[in-house]
């Protein structure tokens, strides 16, 4: 799908938006037209609502009329969810150029921005995980091509825009394909190969570490949940500005590409296949943070391995020792990303961070609390958490600062080992999960992002479709555009 900024277009069919009560902006025609469907009742411009128009002069041409509710209440995120609805019915009816009059939005929200979203919200609401389809008869053609209309004034903000649209577009596109890959193909290898391939594409730096590599930096606990998997683990090490100076921001996400619970067998292993959502988000976020160019050091780390059951497979009350020496004892081997993370985290220290933030499908306890509303953010330390909100706010990727007291760490009391995996309550799940990661951090600013209740699409915004939504690739990337900006 080719997207360009112009000032003009032939397309046959033409996207334009309509607040509630108010005339449609650079358009008067299509204001003619959408009149007695008004009047009738059958069109009020509320969020998402669609009414396809047909105009006739020199040649038919269909209108595409999406509301974007009331004047007062639009934002970008509703711009985002009314150009999906938009885009969803253009696929529906088989367009192949259409053209977006960007002016019809009006002029609360700056022409970069507005681009941003509407990019967004295009591809988004197109994308389908349609690899291992073998009949063209199952699928729907995207456009060939759509024109962002704009005013000569407002081109270079609104090339801008669209350029940002597409990279993060770009990276919660890949993150998704790798989250709805079937487990059977996205094997930890080849979860690896295709983070090596996306950092060639792009100009990341990558290295990737095998078996052997990973016992010889003491990664106990990545390695005993990888024992029992015929699919070898690996460590996935991505890199943008290697050689610049100033702060270090590292991205650390859980790549466990099936988990059955191990002998902690689950019941349901339904969308397993995505508890590498946060890996995934790690990877597709690097993408972004390269294409985009972000003046600042960034490091990706995904440890990644299958949880399965054999005769080798680790077991409740083992004690393992992680890379920074603590031991840990297993209560429960279905409490297995934590301990993927515990030695990514150790990893990370590495590089003299000013600030950690791992991302995982880590606990369905976040859910009890936050359902799919929200992720929820276990943090040490302010800044961090006023970065991923000021993200979050840009990119609504919604996320909730969760409680964060020391007697959790007290719940995680071994009599043999240093820690355990689980807490000694069945309570408070979440937040004895997160304790347990911050026993494996030593910088001045982490946070922790548990998004187990964002991994699979559940919401009823077009932006998402059935399937692995690609969470957290485009809040990370806008975390580290916020870092810099935010106070110290």
């Amino acid at each position: 799908m080719q997207i360009q900024v112009t000032q003009s277009s032939n397309a046959d069919t033409r996207i334009v938006y309509a607040l509630k009560d108010t005339p449609i902006a650079g358009d008067d025609s299509a204001q003619v037209a959408l009149q007695p469907i008004m009047e009738a009742g059958d069109f009020s411009g509320d969020v998402e609502q669609v009414a396809v128009l047909y105009q006739t002069g020199n040649a038919l041409e269909r209108v595409i009329t999406v509301g974007l509710g009331n004047p007062d209440e639009l934002t970008a995120e509703t711009l985002r969810r009314a150009t999906a609805a938009a885009f969803l019915k253009v696929r529906s009816l088989k367009v192949a150029h259409v053209a977006v009059i960007l002016s019809s939005v009006g002029d609360a929200i700056p022409p970069e921005t507005a681009a941003t979203a509407v990019i967004e919200g295009a591809r988004l609401a197109l994308y389908r995980y349609d690899a291992l389809k073998t009949s063209d008869e199952e699928t729907t053609p995207l456009p060939e091509s759509v024109d962002v209309v704009t005013t000569e004034a407002h081109t270079d903000g609104v090339s801008a825009g669209i350029a940002t649209g597409n990279n993060n577009a770009n990276g919660t596109i890949l993150a998704r394909d790798l989250a709805n890959t079937p487990p059977n193909i996205c094997t930890p290898a080849y979860l690896a190969e295709q983070a090596r391939m996306m950092a060639a594409e792009v100009g990341l730096t990558c290295t990737i570490l095998d078996p052997a590599q990973i016992a010889a930096e003491k990664m106990g606990l990545l390695l005993a949940v990888a024992r029992a998997s015929e699919d070898e683990p690996r460590f996935i090490i991505l890199e943008h500005n290697a050689d610049l100076e100033g702060d270090t921001i590292v991205l650390a996400g859980k790549g466990v590409t099936f988990d059955t619970g191990g002998y902690n067998l689950k019941s349901n292993m339904g969308n397993m296949k995505g508890d590498m959502g946060g890996g995934a988000a790690v990877i597709g976020a690097m993408r972004i943070i390269a294409e985009r160019k972000l003046p600042v050091h960034v490091v990706g780390l995904i440890p990644t391995s299958d949880n399965m059951i054999s005769g080798r497979g680790f077991r409740q009350e083992e004690v393992i020792t992680a890379s920074n020496g603590k031991t840990v004892e297993i209560g429960n081997t279905d409490a297995e990303g934590r301990l993927l993370l515990a030695d990514a985290l150790v990893y990370a220290k590495r590089y003299n961070p000013s600030v950690v933030v791992d991302i995982a499908t880590l606990t369905g306890a976040i859910t009890a609390v936050l359902g799919s509303g929200a992720a929820g953010v276990y943090a040490i330390d302010d800044r961090s958490v006023a970065a991923l909100n000021a993200a979050a706010e840009v990119v609504h990727e919604p996320i909730w600062r969760m409680p964060f007291y020391p007697k959790f760490d007290k719940l995680l009391k071994s009599n043999v080992a240093d820690i355990t995996n689980i807490g000694a309550v069945r309570s408070a799940g979440s937040s004895t999960a997160a304790a347990f990661l911050k026993f494996f951090t030593d910088y001045p600013a982490w946070a922790h992002i548990d998004m187990a209740g964002m991994m699979s699409s559940q919401s009823d915004s077009p932006v998402i479709p059935t399937g692995m939504t690609g969470y957290g690739a485009r809040l990370l990337a806008e975390f580290v555009n916020h870092w810099g900006q935010t106070d110290a």
